[in-house]
């Protein structure tokens, strides 16, 4: 009889310990990071030296959409953190790029500009920033509406784009002073920085990172899955002959931006996940009765992948370092929440393009269209047709902006000045497709790239005419590369959920980063953001 109740209290107390493994009702913190620039194949790429306890536990224990994409045009860190965040494109949320052309005010805007407010700690000139030209709610602005403000929100990055769009209209949002070394705000969130901010940027981390020298983790000869150190497709910086290891920081500041040189090296990655970790100390996030969120931004995956590219040992360094850093951020989360008590989710604001001489080198058609030889050429074809004139406004982010008030007073139609100009800029080698304003407002495209134009298209703010490139064109230099395309190397990134409540498991049916924000609303049981137009996903919730 002793027996039998000693087994029974065994087994009910490995029940009762199952049961204290398995989620609890709500997670005590949502972790949401973005890397800014990961392709989905870098998950693959390099897992041969990832460790066991980042990404590769990220794909094992967590659920991963293998087809996940943008799906919009153009991909661009703006409209990226945007997108994820609202769980709809920037058609709709209204951050059509990381800066776009504005015509009642003749000149561009940037994407988290506010000239309404201040800088709180940093630089001045680098205080002017808030949400307000996102048009919607996020999914953080959504769990602070859900539990009357209870629920406490962060914004961390590199970037202030990165922190101040995912913190949505409710939350607090910091980023990185390149002129000062410190996190910083603006007048929009806070009057003064928190004790714990200013504990944070007493330390001088950025200062002392930039005393290394960043030396490959291995052996320069054993990154197998990059071409040669030494190579014409990656930009050296400032005052180095070549882009090859090492890169002796403290000498190379000077002249690449001095404290903002951090950004350009993995030591950012580490710096951004420092001030993660005391966020939530100082915040005590997770830590009270209602789920927190926090939503950090790696934004120096994208400094060093435009200026080396994605087939860099400089890149492929940073991803393994990255993983550390991760495997470090996991460590933490379980040690202080508990493993299952805390949901993490991961995916990037874009993709890139390889470097488009790196392709002409491999015999893969490629190149870099000259967008300012272009706009010389419409501009003389404009003059030619319809009299001397400033008939083109502006040219930006593959977009042509006409000069609706000389069509008028020339008593043109504006629908057969947009087709003559799209027709016209057909000729030049590199442009695949170009369609009109007009036809954009007027049809609706269900597939392929005139769907995604429309899906980043606002009625409002966007161009007249919206240039499609050919595959592996570029519009920058013959050194470094960039994004922007609806092609797969731009749109193809990691969908991945992670901890509480979410199963194991993967599945290659296409997703969208915009079903992010939704499949998050039903697993928090609180309202989609007020423009999300994605949808949940359903391998995770049932």
């Amino acid at each position: 009889m002793k027996r039998y109740s000693l087994l029974v209290f065994i087994i009910t107390s490995l029940f009762t310990g199952l049961q204290a493994q398995q989620a609890s009702e709500k997670p005590k913190l949502v972790v949401g990071i973005i890397v800014d620039q990961m392709r989905q194949d870098y998950l693959y790429k390099f897992a041969d030296r990832y460790g066991e306890g980042g990404f590769k536990r990220l794909m094992k224990e967590g659920f991963m959409m293998k087809n996940g994409h943008y799906n919009y045009i153009p991909t661009y860190t703006g409209p990226g953190h945007a997108s994820v965040y609202t769980g709809t494109t920037p058609a709709t949320h209204g951050v059509i790029a990381n800066s776009w052309y504005v015509r009642s005010l003749n000149r561009s805007i940037y994407c988290a500009e506010d000239s309404t407010v201040y800088n709180i700690g940093g630089s001045l000139n680098a205080g002017k920033i808030s949400p307000r030209n996102l048009l919607t709610t996020t999914i953080t602005d959504e769990l602070r509406f859900s539990t009357n403000k209870r629920s406490k929100v962060v914004g961390i990055a590199i970037k202030d784009r990165g922190a101040s769009l995912p913190a949505g209209h409710l939350g607090d949002a910091y980023w990185f002073d390149s002129g000062t070394g410190e996190f910083m705000t603006s007048s929009y969130y806070m009057e003064d920085l928190p004790a714990w901010v200013k504990q944070f940027n007493e330390k001088q981390l950025a200062q002392q990172y930039l005393q290394n020298t960043w030396e490959p983790l291995y052996t320069v000869d054993s990154y197998v899955n990059s071409i040669d150190d030494n190579n014409e497709f990656e930009a050296p910086f400032i005052g180095k002959d070549t882009p090859t290891f090492p890169y002796e920081l403290p000498s190379l500041m000077e002249n690449n931006g001095g404290l903002g040189l951090i950004a350009s090296t993995p030591f950012g990655n580490t710096l951004t996940l420092d001030f993660a970790l005391a966020a939530i100390e100082g915040e005590g996030l997770g830590k009270g009765e209602e789920t927190d969120f926090l939503a950090v931004s790696f934004s120096s995956p994208d400094y060093i992948g435009h200026r080396f590219g994605p087939t860099s040992i400089e890149l492929e360094d940073n991803y393994l370092r990255l993983d550390q850093e991760f495997e470090r951020f996991l460590k933490y989360l379980d040690e202080h929440y508990g493993k299952g008590n805390y949901l993490v989710f991961l995916s990037a604001d874009h993709g890139v393009a390889d470097v488009a001489t790196y392709m002409e080198s491999e015999n893969v058609p490629a190149g870099n269209l000259n967008i300012g030889y272009v706009r010389g050429q419409l501009m003389g074809f404009a003059n030619q047709s319809y009299g001397e004139g400033d008939w083109i406004e502006n040219v930006s982010n593959e977009q042509i902006f006409l000069n609706h008030r000389l069509i008028r007073e020339k008593g043109l139609e504006l629908s057969k000045v947009q087709d003559d100009i799209a027709n016209f800029v057909l000729r030049f080698k590199g442009v695949k497709e170009a369609y009109t304003a007009h036809s954009i407002k007027n049809a609706e495209f269900q597939t392929g790239r005139p769907h995604l134009l429309q899906m980043g298209y606002n009625h409002k703010a966007s161009g007249d005419v919206l240039l499609v490139l050919e595959p592996a064109w570029l519009t920058g230099g013959a050194r470094g590369t960039s994004h922007g395309t609806g092609f797969t190397y731009d749109t193809h990134v990691p969908i991945l959920f992670f901890g509480w409540n979410v199963p194991a498991g993967s599945s290659s049916r296409y997703a969208t980063v915009t079903d992010i924000a939704p499949t998050l609303s039903m697993m928090l049981q609180i309202r989609l953001p007020n423009g999300a137009t994605g949808q949940p996903i359903l391998e995770i919730l049932e």
